[in-house]
């Protein structure tokens, strides 16, 4: 594998809005700091357990993540008992993850596959889908978010559930508000700040404690628009947390943490 070390947005970094960037974004220099950004106890502590929790509501036992990165919550499924399968776009990430489960005494299923051809890459089925860290809004396009969506969707037990999460763009597209450094981005001595944010581009600064500076371009997906997206697939009931409480204001939150239900269910039961 070759080394990258920069990353390269070309003259108009603005103009960067394709959902192939992400892998040539996580350079190696960047992947190598990530859990720095992370800082992985006090993401332990803020989650509180909650996403393990909702998995053993919904009497979940074999989990796909398709958005391993590092293998912060693949490591934490694990040790909690679930048999994870980890899923990553970025080999740069998997390489990561392994090595850090590695450490831990854990031995990391691992594949690599893009999300919206997942299906040619993953021959089983799961009784969970989990993509976390913001990593859906990497896709920029309509039609790859659908394809998507489908394609979790389709590696689902009858009743199985996708556990998805999200940035709360709506506040940032509204307000231009910074968010705050809680929950996903704990470092202590790291900063996540939008750069740059109109309704089709939320483009990150990520700088770290050594003065080095990364981006991400992704896409600011507001949260109305996301749930109707999973009805549309298929999804049956949408419920949305906000920082892991299903009651919450809009604005308040960091994050939105949707809960998509396979299971048919007659009637409406939407739950924002």
């Amino acid at each position: 594998m070759i080394k990258k070390t920069s990353q390269n947005y070309g003259e108009d970094p603005l103009a960067v809005r394709e959902s192939n960037k992400y892998q040539e974004e996580y350079v190696h220099p960047f992947v190598d700091k990530w859990d720095e950004l992370i800082d992985w106890e006090g993401r332990a502590e803020a989650e509180g357990g909650f996403f393990i929790k909702k998995l053993r509501e919904h009497g979940v036992k074999k989990v796909l993540d398709v958005a391993t990165g590092t293998g912060f919550h693949s490591l934490q499924l694990l040790r909690a008992g679930f048999e994870v399968t980890s899923v990553d776009g970025s080999p740069v990430m998997l390489a990561k993850a392994f090595e850090n489960a590695r450490k831990q005494g854990y031995i990391l299923q691992t594949i690599q596959a893009d999300w919206r051809f997942l299906n040619r890459s993953v021959h089983d089925l799961y009784d969970a889908v989990v993509c976390l860290g913001n990593s859906f809004t990497h896709l920029h396009d309509e039609n790859d978010r659908r394809k998507t969506l489908a394609e979790y969707y389709a590696t689902l037990r009858h009743d199985g559930i996708l556990v998805l999460d999200q940035r709360n763009y709506d506040a940032i597209l509204d307000k231009q508000i910074e968010p705050s450094h809680n929950y996903y981005y704990c470092g202590d001595n790291v900063s996540a700040v939008p750069e740059h944010v109109d309704e089709t581009l939320a483009r990150f600064r990520y700088k770290f404690s050594d003065g080095s500076k990364f981006h991400l371009n992704m896409f600011p997906l507001r949260k109305n628009y996301v749930q109707r997206l999973m009805k549309e697939v298929g999804f049956q009931r949408v419920t949305t947390y906000g920082d892991f409480h299903e009651t919450y204001r809009n604005k308040e939150p960091d994050f939105f943490i949707h809960v998509a239900e396979k299971k048919y269910i007659q009637g409406d039961h939407d739950h924002e």
